[in-house]
């Protein structure tokens, strides 16, 4: 919520896709609330919009923009992963300014993305499977939380709507895509 209301200063409403039930209740009912005390930190005012499959899509985008968001967050779900590509395309059609969890929506057109390294995440989960062929039991391997995240901007896209990425975004950018 932090990068987006920075990169879009004058965001007032914000959408919020999310997929309930994707990493259990519990997970999802704090993701939403940590949204919102964000959301409330910074003086928005969130739509929340839920996706349970792609045939979800049309209307939660025709939901935006009936609510007039200025922006869009969407939420990370394996789904929305493979649904990438229709997503951006729905967020340039309603010429929204959004972030997304994962890069490869950025490296589709979308604006920004922040999220944990899905790249690290296979890599680290190679070592359990190793674990596990050499004779671990997958119920005494620790649970790990990501330890790398990364931010990736798209400029193409800021460009195309009009804005302008603040240097103070820019330094913090893993990879920047032209």
């Amino acid at each position: 919520m932090e990068l987006l209301k920075e990169a879009v200063p004058g965001a007032s409403r914000v959408a919020v896709l999310w997929h309930p039930g994707v990493y259990g209740e519990r997970t999802m009912r704090d993701m939403v609330k940590e949204t919102e005390g964000a959301a409330r930190a910074l003086g928005v005012r969130l739509q929340l919009l839920e996706a349970r499959g792609p045939n979800d899509f049309d209307r939660a985008f025709s939901a935006m923009s009936r609510g007039r968001a200025d922006a869009l967050i969407v939420f990370p779900s394996p789904m929305f992963y493979l649904e990438h590509r229709r997503i951006v395309d729905l967020v340039a059609r309603n010429r929204l300014p959004a972030i997304y969890a994962f890069r490869e929506a950025v490296e589709a057109g979308g604006l920004m993305a922040y999220g944990a390294s899905i790249t690290d995440q296979f890599r680290r989960s190679a070592t359990y499977v190793d674990k596990i062929l050499k004779g671990a039991k997958p119920a005494d391997l620790p649970v790990e939380q990501p330890t790398r995240f990364e931010l990736v901007i798209n400029l193409k896209t800021a460009k195309a709507l009009g804005l302008t990425i603040p240097p103070s975004i820019l330094v913090r950018t893993d990879q920047v895509i032209q």
